[in-house]
């Protein structure tokens, strides 16, 4: 159950902290005094989607943090397998979700102080709380809900079932669209298949090499420029090691400095650069010769060379500015032409599965259109039961099938809830038939239906009495309270004929345009209730008439324990 409540920094409320017991517990105050927030918190706790809008004026974030006790063993198997396990969020048989929502809309969750998804918490929470929010009874009108109520009455074995059908029929429902997609694309896939074999066809025959095209540019080059080349590099032999040449005059260089150094011995480093100089000088004689002679005058060549190199340019000019791009596009042709040309088996992988997965499809409707026929009748008669305890006699609910002309995401049928006020109206569709107040009760009695169904411990109830007082307003009270002897139960109302039903009442008051809580003893929840009833707190006729409503819920709740 949920133990503790604490909340800074959300809406009117800057720091709360709420201590809640088992049983019904009731919040009452003023319109705009913040008590809705407390269940926008509880919902933000719970993975709700979060906003800047929900932080407090001049805070820097809204926190919330709410406890929960759980026990011993829980988690362990409720949803083992999950990662982690919920188990592993408990520690000393306590729970707690965190969520922090800053100023620039950006937020965290955490439970047990380790960081966690949204989502996550959010499935962790779907174990520990269920709100119903104000609008809830409006949701209660798309056949969709109506649809999920009906399935999830109807047993667990039955909602397996459900979710088996939804998986077969979303995995066939996507198999036929790429089957779909696959056969319209068949004549663009051939064309592409087509210039794709042309393409990696055309770069093979030529097979291009990486840096081709610049080295055969640079041979080109001295071939074409072969006589120039030839005579300027016999000029320069000449000038060099000719006779006369370079070679000689350092040659004798060298002999004057050897003779300078006979007289003077400082002159020495004169004489060995002059060596140096004489040896460089006859070895670049050397290399020029050796590249004089390489140089060769090869017509046939030089045209061979320009004709590759006119296939690699007719190459660049279509798949890239070079050789390594051109190689490139040819990996990528190539594995599109692989992927293009597995088609087929992909083709036939999926009308395989079409085939397979289209009468398993149909045969898991069938069940679960059994298991929504064969829940019907007990449905509608306990929904009937809770609305006469709710104070609606004659009230009738009648659970009807429309079917679909082909199968669509929930099954082969939709669930509607028709309602009527009395025997002597006809059955309509709820949002036709039914007035704000009576679709307040319908909403809960749904929920009354489905609380021996399922194990949510903590039940939240916000403003659900919209529409609804008197006689009506008792009557929900006492369905609130039988429903808190099971599990607790938190609600948010206006009606002191609800409020009057409370374990343990809180007033939310504001102050300073600041929220704050008071627990109610006896007396305070006579001030309160008389408040609710005449507007008054020191009315003696609004005393008089609490205390007549404590009376009245004390003998129902005796009577149901």
């Amino acid at each position: 159950m949920l133990r503790e409540l604490h909340i800074s920094g959300l809406g009117v409320i800057r720091d709360l902290d709420l201590e809640l017991t088992e049983g019904l517990t009731v919040l009452t105050g003023e319109t705009g005094a913040g008590k809705t927030m407390l269940t926008v918190g509880l919902a933000l706790a719970g993975g709700a989607r979060a906003g800047a809008h929900l932080v407090a004026p001049g805070a820097r974030a809204a926190r919330v943090q709410a406890r929960f006790d759980v026990p011993e063993g829980w988690g362990a198997t409720t949803r083992a397998g999950s990662d982690p396990p919920d188990a592993d969020w408990v520690e000393d048989g306590e729970v707690i979700l965190a969520r922090t929502v800053g100023a620039d809309g950006k937020s965290s969750a955490r439970v047990g102080g380790q960081l966690t998804t949204a989502s996550a918490l959010s499935d962790l929470s779907a174990r520990l709380i269920e709100i119903h929010g104000q609008h809830g009874s409006l949701r209660l009108l798309d056949p969709s809900t109506q649809t999920a109520f009906l399935d999830r009455y109807a047993g667990a074995e039955h909602t397996a079932a459900v979710a088996s059908y939804v998986d077969s029929y979303r995995r066939a429902n996507a198999a036929r669209r790429a089957l779909r997609r696959l056969e319209d694309d068949a004549r663009d896939r051939e064309r592409e298949l087509d210039l794709l074999r042309y393409q990696v066809e055309e770069i093979r025959s030529v097979s291009p090499d990486p840096g081709e095209t610049d080295a055969l540019r640079s041979e080109e080059s001295r071939l074409a420029h072969g006589e120039r080349l030839l005579e300027l590099a016999t000029a320069a032999e000449e000038v060099l090691v000719g006779d006369g040449g370079v070679a000689e005059g350092s040659a004798s260089v060298v002999r004057a400095l050897e003779s300078i150094v006979e007289l003077d011995a400082d002159a020495a480093g004169l004489t060995d650069r002059a060596e140096a100089l004489a040896a460089e000088t006859s070895e670049l004689g050397r290399d020029l010769r050796g590249y004089r002679e390489s140089l060769a005058l090869d017509p046939d060549r030089l045209a061979s060379i320009r004709d590759r190199i006119g296939e690699l340019k007719g190459l660049q000019r279509k798949y890239g500015p070079g050789d390594a791009e051109v190689l490139a596009f040819l990996d990528e042709a190539t594995a599109r032409l692989g992927s293009l040309s597995g088609v087929d088996e992909r083709l036939e992988g999926l009308r395989h599965e079409v085939e397979t997965l289209g009468p398993a499809v149909t045969t898991l409707s069938e069940q679960v259109t059994a298991g929504r026929v064969g829940a019907t009748a007990a449905l509608a008669e306990a929904l009937e039961g809770e609305l006469q305890d709710l104070g609606m006699a004659g009230a009738g609910i009648q659970v009807t099938f429309e079917r679909s002309p082909e199968l669509g995401p929930s099954g082969a049928e939709r669930v509607e809830l028709r309602f009527r006020g009395s025997p002597a109206q006809q059955w309509l569709s709820l949002d036709k038939a039914a007035s704000g107040g009576e679709l307040s009760r319908v909403m809960l009695a749904c929920r009354s239906v489905l609380a021996d169904l399922d194990d949510v411990p903590t039940l939240i109830f916000d403003e659900v009495d919209a529409g609804i007082g008197g006689q009506a307003g008792l009557a929900v009270g006492r369905r609130l309270a039988r429903l808190a002897t099971t599990r607790q139960v938190v609600v948010v109302t206006h009606l002191p004929q609800i409020a009057c039903f409370a374990d343990r009442h809180v007033r939310v008051r504001k102050e300073e345009g600041l929220a704050h809580l008071d627990v109610l003893d006896d007396q305070e929840r006579i001030r309160e209730l008389s408040r609710m009833l005449a507007g008054l707190e020191a009315s003696e006729h609004g005393a008089s008439h609490a205390e007549e409503l404590l009376a009245e819920a004390a003998r129902s709740r005796q009577a149901v324990r």
